[in-house]
């Protein structure tokens, strides 16, 4: 597995409004963390000439809208000055396109993509939202998705996620790498639905092979953390993606780690929708991690 961040290239996303720039302290901290650096990335495209107006802060349709990629990129630099520290800023990106498009081309030559689910629309989860979940389907960086409530720093507890894939396992690295610097707990989950057994019997007979598996899994990948790592096999009624919104409910998460394809091997169709539907029901940060495509 790839090892993402040492010295990360972190890529954030913002749409200048406030509550998308909520990903930007963040993003500072763990560039601090692993020393990283940090780009500011804005996507753009003009549905009408009020669109150029928004961004430019004009008011008049004379304005020369042949400006607005360099207006954007300015506007993105005051901000990178504002809010970032020298050693951690680089350059911003501008790009004219498709938001989520742009954005997972542009990640391509990160390694994180942050990104807050809100945006200067106001409607949480609707716009930007359903841009973040595009990112999510379709990027092979790794994306962080923050809520105006998450809180990342101080790392305290890491929920990890899996089902036993190869899949799975590539979230591991990423989990195990936060833990390391921070000295977080990292709760290894495989959450298993009670509808697959026919008796309390075969679910109890297959909770303990869980249990093994589990561990041998956290002792593989996870091994140098060992006194940091707990494992917890839950029998569930809910779906996998209720049954994590539980969790972070009950429990004080600072940060939950997922692959975005399951033991299916179907991108976005199984555990894909289970990272999506996480992402739209809690307000603990996701770290979305999608297995690279072979060559």
């Amino acid at each position: 597995m790839e090892q993402r961040m040492k010295k990360p290239r972190i890529l954030v996303s913002t749409d200048f409004s406030d509550l998308s720039l909520i990903a930007i302290p963040t993003a500072l901290s763990i560039a601090r963390l692993f020393d990283g650096t940090i780009t500011l990335f804005h996507a753009y495209m003009q549905i009408n000439e009020l669109d150029g107006f928004y961004y430019m802060g004009e008011t008049s349709p004379e304005a020369d809208l042949r400006t607005l990629e360099k207006t954007l990129f300015n506007k993105l630099d005051q901000i990178s000055n504002e809010y970032i520290d020298e050693p951690y800023r680089a350059e911003p990106m501008v790009k004219i396109g498709n938001a989520a498009r742009a954005i997972t081309d542009a990640g391509k030559d990160f390694d994180l993509i942050i990104m807050s689910t809100h945006g200067r629309t106001g409607f949480s989860r609707l716009i930007l939202g359903s841009i973040c979940a595009k990112v999510l389907r379709t990027s092979h960086t790794p994306v962080l998705i923050i809520e105006e409530e998450s809180q990342v720093i101080p790392l305290k507890r890491i929920l990890l996620t899996t089902d036993f894939s190869d899949n799975s396992i590539y979230a591991f690295e990423p989990a195990a790498e936060f833990a390391e610097v921070t000295g977080a707990e990292i709760d290894l989950v495989h959450i298993v639905s009670f509808e697959q057994f026919d008796t309390l019997a075969q679910a109890q007979h297959d909770s303990n092979e869980r249990k093994l598996k589990l561990k041998e899994m956290a002792d593989k990948y996870l091994g140098d953390l060992r006194d940091q790592v707990h494992t917890e096999v839950i029998f569930s009624d809910k779906a996998v993606h209720e049954e994590i919104v539980r969790l972070t409910k009950s429990r004080p998460y600072n940060l939950i780690v997922m692959s975005t394809i399951g033991r299916t091997g179907l991108d976005y169709l199984m555990l894909g929708s289970t990272s999506s539907s996480v992402m739209r029901h809690v307000k603990t940060a996701v770290l979305s991690v999608k297995p690279i495509k072979s060559s």
